[in-house]
């Protein structure tokens, strides 16, 4: 009897020392985003303009709402595998509104527009924000879940372009882009077409991407997306993205604002 009352406790000193290591393995796995007082002992005035200016103002902003300016944020952090302020940011996100679903769809969205391994990059810290907030598996996304229908007459003009441009260079890549994008990934109903089309236009402009920017925030537009609301996104991502980026994209921007008003 001694030796199992022995043996119990031994078990249950183990199971202990488990949790705490699967615990300690969890916070070394989140990289430790600086306060402000860190800030202060390196970059005083960038501890003022990170509480003054983003915090205080921008964020504040009208014309776009908190929901949305999480989401244009993740888009950057993620398309640029800035994973310092990453879980700060999911946690940020899901105060603001956005669902866990939505930021496994946002994760999974931004794969095939920067990257697998920008899109893994942000795996551990998101799996680690929603451990600590108690998100389960069942408030996931499927991974077959009901598609929503193809708009069959921009589909044709998409497939005839695409067919006519790439198809003579990568058949492949054709086929992907049917299959694994158009006919499924912008399909998927864990994420509204507009929030799809707003984080695509953040990453195409904070990877400096604008060949296809002009296409993609018409898309946008035709997805609910509001020439205030594009005009605010600017805003956000040059906070995020960098002014060199946003100024580059701003001529593309203001083609598509005028080409609209012609329409």
């Amino acid at each position: 009897m001694n030796l199992m009352k022995a043996g119990l406790a031994s078990l249950s000193l183990l199971l202990a020392a488990c949790t705490a290591t699967d615990k300690t393995a969890m916070a070394s796995r989140l990289p430790a985003a600086p306060s402000l007082d860190d800030m202060r002992a390196v970059s005083p005035v960038l501890a003022h303009n990170t509480e003054s200016t983003l915090l205080g103002e921008v964020w504040k902003r009208p014309g776009l709402s908190s929901r949305d300016r999480s989401l244009v944020t993740l888009a950057v952090l993620i398309s640029k595998q800035q994973t310092v302020e990453i879980a700060y940011h999911f946690n940020l996100a899901l105060d603001n509104g956005v669902k866990p679903a939505e930021i496994s769809e946002v994760i999974n969205h931004l794969a095939f527009y920067t990257g697998w391994g920008n899109a893994t990059a942000s795996i551990l810290s998101a799996k680690d924000v929603f451990a600590q907030r108690g998100i389960t598996a069942d408030q996931l996304p499927a991974v077959s879940p009901k598609l929503s229908p193809v708009d069959e007459a921009s589909e044709k003009v998409r497939t005839a372009f695409v067919d006519r441009t790439v198809g003579p260079v990568s058949p492949g890549l054709v086929h992907y882009t049917s299959t694994a994008l158009f006919h499924d990934l912008w399909l998927r109903p864990g994420l509204a077409p507009r929030d799809r089309s707003l984080i695509t236009v953040s990453a195409l402009i904070a990877t400096g991407q604008v060949a296809q920017l002009g296409a993609h925030l018409n898309r946008a537009m035709d997805n609910g997306l509001t020439q205030r609301e594009a005009s605010e996104m600017l805003t956000q991502l040059a906070f995020y993205a960098g002014w060199p980026n946003v100024f580059t994209a701003v001529p593309v921007v203001n083609e598509v604002f005028a080409g609209r008003k012609k329409s």
